[in-house]
């Protein structure tokens, strides 16, 4: 019995022993296969670090006459006392990437949407008009020295003030109806009744003797004195 029983355990001895050497094994066959992928990789990088390294020799040599060991020694300090800045301004270019990546939708949307404005201001012709007003500036500038633009900047707010007294309801109203006249005259020029009694019979009408009085308070304005101010400007320009 126990002649069984120590054979039985110097089995199991046995069997524990060949796992062992098989593990062992296997570590062995794993580590061989890594030194020879290794041995590989190192047979395919030599002939390129060679090409790198002599390519670098070359290089250095065109700038060795420009750079110094010292001036290479004073960037790398500086690098390392900056690398705090450099890793700050790599996390802004970072963030910096993130908000184009987010704004690209928008800016997007607003490239589209400015293109559809400038092709709805094009068939409705804002393009060619403003291609037409160069016309009217070269006109301009053909029949307007720098003299004449200097007069005209002096007398702009005079100017001015004439449109706006000029545009107001009842002297807008008052050259409609003038225009509407004219208009009525040249259409029927053989109603117009020239004769005396037909003049003595309109001068008792109320509105041609309104406009009449407003025709004899023009021509009054018209030959009345200049401002002492414009006079003298008047006078100064001729």
């Amino acid at each position: 019995m126990d002649q069984t029983q120590t054979l039985a355990e110097l089995s199991q001895k046995i069997d524990a022993l060949t796992a062992q050497v098989a593990v062992l094994t296997e570590y062995v066959e794993e580590q061989r296969r890594r030194q020879r992928e290794w041995d590989e990789l190192k047979a395919d990088l030599t002939p390129v670090a060679l090409d790198a390294y002599q390519v670098l020799v070359e290089q250095l040599q065109e700038v060795e006459p420009y750079v110094r060991l010292e001036d290479l020694a004073h960037l790398l300090k500086r690098l390392v006392r900056n690398l705090p800045n450099i890793e700050m301004l790599l996390d802004q270019v970072e963030s910096l990437s993130d908000l184009l990546h987010d704004a690209g939708p928008i800016v997007n949307d607003a490239v589209l949407s400015a293109i559809q404005q400038l092709d709805m201001l094009d068939r409705r012709g804002y393009f060619a008009f403003l291609k037409e007003t160069q016309y009217v500036a070269d006109n301009i500038v053909s029949h307007f020295g720098p003299e004449d633009v200097r007069q005209l900047g002096d007398n702009v707010v005079t100017i001015l003030t004439t449109v706006k007294q000029m545009t107001q309801p009842e002297i807008m109203g008052m050259m409609q109806n003038l225009a509407g006249g004219l208009r009525r005259v040249e259409a029927h020029p053989e109603a117009v009744d020239i004769s005396f009694r037909s003049l003595l019979r309109q001068l008792r009408d109320p509105q041609t003797r309104r406009g009449l009085a407003i025709t004899l308070g023009m021509l009054r304005a018209m030959g009345a004195e200049q401002p002492a101010g414009n006079g003298a400007r008047a006078s100064a320009s001729s």
